[in-house]
């Protein structure tokens, strides 16, 4: 199951906007429902025909038949200005078809060609984006959920000053708390089968490497649990007073707060989150 981010602005996708070029010509185009490579097997057109034709289907929704489009004009006119704007229009097509790998593959070669343009941070950005849309569920494997905290982490990087560093930040965010969650359930894990020394070690590495986002104060309540399952009471009040510092007043607190004092009442009374 997908985690439910939110999907890019209309306004960061302004080459959509595009003008359409004049002296549209007609082609066998397919039909309403999206088409297929089929529909794309065209004898060489002029480059206005190609381009306003993609535009065309883009507009009307066909996104795979509108990205082939695309794809024609780089390739029956390479050195035509239209073959680089074109390119980013078939990664865009790509990515509203859901087709990331091919989106990902034609943005990034643009990069290639294209390192200093001015709509470089986009193309980039779109990178991103088709890693981001693919985060799969904290219950699933997270390799493409890395690859999507890097791709945002570029684009911040190279980029700061763009709108699409802006989004990246925000999502950024959202893609760490997810990878922090991923931690946690692994943790739980370990926890249920009395596996304290890793559930120890997910724990930390989500206070760690983690510790800006909404898992941090479960973290650490359950480090607190599994020290006092391996015998280590020192640690586990460590844990709960930093908990207790930076998070009074919530549940986890509490829990954690209960569970030291079982085992030392003298030496946690004076931390009761009920105290004045």
């Amino acid at each position: 199951m997908h985690q439910s981010y939110s999907r890019p602005l209309a306004a960061l996708v302004a080459l959509a906007a595009i003008p359409l070029l004049s002296g549209c010509a007609a082609l066998g185009l397919g039909g309403a429902g999206g088409g297929s490579r089929a529909d794309t097997q065209y004898v060489a057109s002029d480059v206005n025909t190609l381009y306003t034709a993609g535009k065309q289907k883009l507009d009307g929704r066909q996104y795979t038949v509108a990205a082939a489009l695309f794809d024609e004009v780089e390739r029956q006119h390479p050195y035509s200005i239209w073959a680089r704007r074109a390119q980013l229009m078939s990664a865009y097509s790509y990515y509203l078809a859901k087709d990331y790998t091919k989106s990902t593959d034609s943005a990034r070669r643009f990069l290639a060609i294209h390192p200093g343009n001015k709509d470089a941070p986009y193309a980039l950005y779109l990178v991103a984006l088709n890693y981001y849309e693919q985060i799969e569920d904290v219950n699933r494997d997270q390799s493409i959920t890395k690859q999507a905290l890097d791709s945002l982490g570029e684009v911040v990087r190279r980029h700061p000053q763009t709108r699409y560093a802006s989004d990246a930040r925000l999502k950024v965010d959202l893609v760490r708390d997810h990878l922090a969650g991923k931690e946690m359930e692994i943790g739980r894990f370990y926890q249920r089968r009395h596996e304290w020394l890793a559930s120890v070690m997910r724990f930390r590495n989500v206070i760690d490497e983690y510790q800006t986002t909404t898992h941090t104060p479960e973290a650490l309540m359950r480090l607190t649990e599994s020290y006092l399952a391996l015998g280590i009471p020192a640690e586990a009040r460590k844990s709960a007073a930093v908990l207790g510092a930076n998070y009074p007043g919530t549940k986890w607190y509490e829990r954690a707060f209960e569970l030291v004092q079982r085992h030392s009442p003298t030496q946690t009374a004076a931390a009761s989150p009920t105290a004045s």
